[in-house]
């Protein structure tokens, strides 16, 4: 076996040392060279400082005891040249001279080593710094890569924060603000309003007739060159202070905010409606387009920009009733309930064409399990000027308008088209189960079953994994009809619920008579639980009820942990409501299943 001091050093270095009596350190150098050390022994003072400016070696060794000149003056002509000041020195000096070790260090040595010391012991600590400094140095190339990284991720950063404002700011085709960034700047001019009396303002809404037509006779690259060719008429007659932003396909809006007065607007209106008089050629065919404008003035009792936006909306949508381009300033008069309803209506009918609803999904749980089990399907509108809009203020309008027929129909398709997905993609077991409301009005169509049977074949959906919800009120108006439909349904084997349970008529003889799967109990029953058997009401009986009759219960609105106990006591089958999760997209319904919950 070799002695330690033949061994290879994991850390060679470059070492240059003063000595101007070589064989003093003879053995030690002969050491260092067989170790992999380059060595440099130099004995004239200005030849080795000369060398030491050239060559830059990694450790120095002076010998204090120099006979022409000591090692201290040495390093301070080291330490006095930029070049060299750097490079470390290790002073061997004679033993037990507290003061040469102070002086060494002081004059900016990295050691002292007293002479003699036993060649072992010397080579470790001659090594030992060299790995030191290797190691320095190693750390300090580290850290310049990773702040070249970090900077280069700040860059990378940098741009790819840019690009997202230009995703969530800017309309992608047009490169126009959209709804959000002129918003933004709504916001600001209404604050400005609000503390300069002379700060006045109106906002714009453009209303574009035809758009959808040209798309769909000459295609969506013709229809892009179209829209371009609006937006530059629009911009060569507004002024660089006027902000213009696409809020949707064919809408645009327009913040005037250099205007004295309501006749400094209407004066803008009319000249846009000018230039979108004259024909536009598409692919060698004239084309006309009916603009209608909807003006609100600026007021200071208007608190959110979306207040100005629906407004504006409301008035270009009474210039477009009156059948010509046109425009028209708000009334408050227009925003009175009827005409709401009305307005609702026509933005409903709208946004069908447009595709402006999204589905959100609630699981449902089993009880027994604490797993989910299934999803209800809850429509969520996406009001492009009013953003998100609960159902519960658009499904009257919708079921009072018939309108939730074809909402119905993209309703059912989209649930059964996600669940399938959902299947294809392995995220869910097959046996899961996607629930659909379904109103009085859709029950009542003569077609419903065609509808459905021509779903499921689209989708490729099992009809074992649809459930139907339909509300005691669908099918008591017409219990023949409603009879003969579900039979047709139980025979495609799609499950049956009766939604909200006990708020209704609640007649035992129907349950007979139809064959439903599932009873679902109102959370208004489910909210009075609190722990205490005062509060259970109805539960148990209508518990009892579907047990009799080989049905299972699901609890809507479960909230609390007393809730989940009391009906787990009870032996209800299943359960969903805020204690588990919120409606949630399709896409955090994919992250909630990835991290497979139990209740």
């Amino acid at each position: 076996m070799k002695s330690t001091l033949d061994r290879i050093c994991l850390y060679p270095g470059y070492l240059l040392i003063a000595d101007d009596a070589s064989e003093r350190f003879g053995a030690l150098c002969d050491v260092l060279r067989q170790r992999g050390h380059r060595i440099c022994t130099v004995s004239n003072t200005q030849k080795f400082l000369t060398i030491a400016r050239k060559t830059h070696p990694d450790l120095v060794l002076l010998d204090i005891g120099l006979s022409s000149v000591s090692g201290y003056e040495v390093c301070q002509c080291l330490k006095a040249d930029l070049s060299t000041a750097q490079i470390p020195v290790i002073f061997l000096g004679t033993p037990n001279q507290s003061a040469e070790q102070v002086t060494a260090f002081s004059m900016g040595g990295l050691d002292y080593i007293p002479q003699p010391l036993p060649l072992e012991e010397l080579l470790f600590r001659i090594e030992y710094h060299l790995a030191t400094l290797a190691m320095n140095r190693k750390i300090r190339q580290l850290s310049i890569q990773v702040n070249e990284w970090i900077r280069r991720q700040d860059r990378q950063m940098h741009v790819a924060n840019e690009q997202m404002v230009e995703i969530a700011l800017y309309d992608a085709l047009t490169g126009l603000p959209n709804r959000a960034l002129f918003i933004n700047r709504l916001t600001q001019v209404l604050h400005l309003s609000q503390n300069r009396h002379d700060a006045q303002f109106a906002v714009l809404l453009l209303d574009c007739a035809r758009f959808k037509v040209v798309n769909n006779i000459f295609g969506h690259d013709a229809g892009d060159r179209f829209l371009r060719e609006i937006i530059r008429r629009l911009q060569g007659c507004l002024s660089q202070v006027n902000a213009l932003a696409r809020l949707n396909g064919d809408e645009f809006a327009i913040l005037l905010s250099d205007v004295t007065d309501l006749r400094c607007a209407t004066q803008a209106a009319e000249k846009i409606l000018e230039v979108l008089l004259a024909p536009f050629c598409v692919q060698g065919h004239d084309v006309f387009i009916n603009g209608s404008i909807g003006i609100v003035w600026g007021d200071r009792d208007y608190r959110e920009p979306e207040h100005l936006l629906r407004d504006a909306d409301t008035a270009a949508y009474c210039a477009k009733k009156q059948g010509s381009a046109g425009y028209r300033v708000f009334d408050p008069t227009m925003s009175n309930p009827a005409f709401k309803v009305f307005q609702m209506e026509t933005d409903l009918r709208r946004s069908l064409q447009h595709q402006d609803f999204q589905l959100y999904y609630q699981p449902i749980v089993s009880l027994d399990t604490g797993k989910i089990v299934g999803f209800e399907a809850l429509v969520r509108w996406k009001h492009p000027l009013r953003g998100l809009i609960s159902p519960v203020e658009f499904i009257p309008v919708a079921e009072e308008t018939g309108l939730i027929v074809p909402l119905g129909q993209w309703i059912l398709y989209e649930a059964c088209r996600q669940l399938r997905y959902w299947q294809t993609q392995g995220a869910i077991a097959r046996d899961i189960t996607m629930s659909v409301n379904f109103s009085a009005r859709q029950f009542s169509q003569p077609d419903l079953i065609e509808q459905i049977d021509r779903i499921l074949a689209e989708t490729q959906l099992n009809p074992q994994n649809l459930k139907l919800e339909i509300t005691e009120s669908s099918i008591m108006e017409n219990t023949e009809i409603a009879a003969a439909m579900l039979h047709q349904l139980r025979q495609r084997h799609i499950q049956l619920s009766i939604d909200d349970f006990g708020t209704g008529y609640s007649s035992l003889s129907y349950l007979h008579a139809f064959p439903v799967n599932t009873l679902k109990i109102d959370r208004t029953f489910v909210q009075r639980l609190n722990g205490t058997p005062e509060t259970l009401g109805l539960i148990p009986a209508i518990l009892s009820i579907a047990k009799t009759m080989g049905m299972s219960v699901v609890a809507e609105g479960i909230e609390t942990p007393q809730q989940l106990e009391q009906l787990r006591a009870l032996s209800c089958d299943f359960s969903q409501g805020y204690f588990f999760s919120h409606p949630l997209a399709a896409q955090q319904i994919e992250e909630l299943i990835i991290t497979a919950p139990e209740w």
